[in-house]
């Protein structure tokens, strides 16, 4: 997956003139951060250097993993189509260009972001996007929802890991109550993001949500532990992402957990691949998740004609529709 057209150009406009070796030392010190998952009370992306080396090292994966999570969204829902959202911690506006490439007929959103580096680079982008009213705020997720409303989509990416868990709880249930349509939540695809997956599953069923994706349930979550419920996204790297990460392959993988909710019942059905599957010899070793809620690895062959035909084809995250 690359990045839209549009957005592409305006990020190397914001990168144009930075120094390589700055955007390495800096793409450095915000990885670190992140795989520790550091609270510090500082932001992550407390600079306009760091919020360049975001651009120039995360923003490509980002966007990836939350268009995958929309668009799967979209194909069980396709019915839901909005025109409005509200996305919170929204760091250059990721969810904003993932929406609008989704569903295109988006036409308001409102962000929210603490960070004036990263919300100061946003607007810029979000000036070549395909929505006509964008509104920006500077506002703590922790805090700054009280003049919020309430909107059709509301996204929620890559925030819940930077929060305590009683911080994670309020928000929670805060943009649930602003949710109109649907709340899609993506977190990194490591066991502790899939367990904030998990603790908002169960929150948001308990207030009511209805279950979108990925789940082909509303029953308790089949995967044990030390296993975990992500996916995969391939993501191509232009020159200047290669460069700054010192990487010599030309794309990389992005792992990430997610969870969609409906305030309308969604007809859940068919079996989710939880990994990537296993073929040859006329036979596809799958692991599935089924709508009664079990696991299991299922192996595949041709006298289940209906079923190979489509699991040959399948990937990582796909959904098999015939049981």
């Amino acid at each position: 997956m690359e990045l839209p057209a549009a957005l592409r150009q305006a990020v190397d406009a914001q990168l144009q003139g930075v120094a390589l070796a700055d955007l390495q030392r800096a793409s450095g010190i915000l990885s670190r951060r992140y795989r520790a998952e550091t609270r510090d009370g500082k932001w992550h992306l407390s600079d306009e250097l760091a919020a360049q080396a975001y651009l120039a090292a995360r923003l490509p994966a980002t966007f990836a993993a939350v268009t995958s999570a929309l668009q799967e969204t979209a194909n069980i829902c396709p019915d839901f189509s909005p025109r409005s959202q509200l996305d919170v911690g929204a760091g250059p506006g990721t969810a904003l260009w993932a929406a609008s490439t989704v569903w295109t007929d988006l036409e308001k959103a409102l962000l929210l972001e603490g960070s004036n580096a990263i919300r100061t680079v946003g607007e810029k982008l979000s000036a070549h996007a395909p929505v006509t009213d964008v509104e920006w705020r500077a506002a703590d997720v922790t805090s700054g929802l009280k003049d919020a409303q309430a909107s059709e989509l509301v996204t929620l990416a890559y925030v819940l890991d930077e929060l305590s868990e009683t911080a994670r709880q309020k928000l929670i249930a805060q943009l649930w109550n602003l949710t109109e349509g649907m709340f899609v939540i993506v977190e990194p695809g490591t066991p502790a993001g899939w367990q904030r997956i998990l603790d908002a599953r169960a929150q948001l069923q308990a207030l009511g949500a209805h279950i979108a994706a990925p789940c082909t349930h509303s029953q308790a979550c089949g995967v044990q532990a030390p296993d975990w419920c992500h996916f995969s996204r391939r993501v191509t790297r232009s020159k200047i992402h290669r460069l700054t990460k010192e990487a010599d392959v030309p794309w990389e993988d992005e792992k990430f957990s997610y969870l969609a909710v409906s305030r309308q019942p969604v007809a859940l059905s068919g079996q989710r691949v939880l990994m990537q599957p296993k073929s040859g010899g006329g036979k596809v070793l799958a692991k599935l998740c089924s709508t009664d809620g079990s696991v299991v690895e299922h192996l595949i062959t041709k006298r289940d004609k209906a079923l190979f035909a489509q699991a040959r084809r399948v990937d990582w995250g796909d959904l098999l529709i015939a049981e």
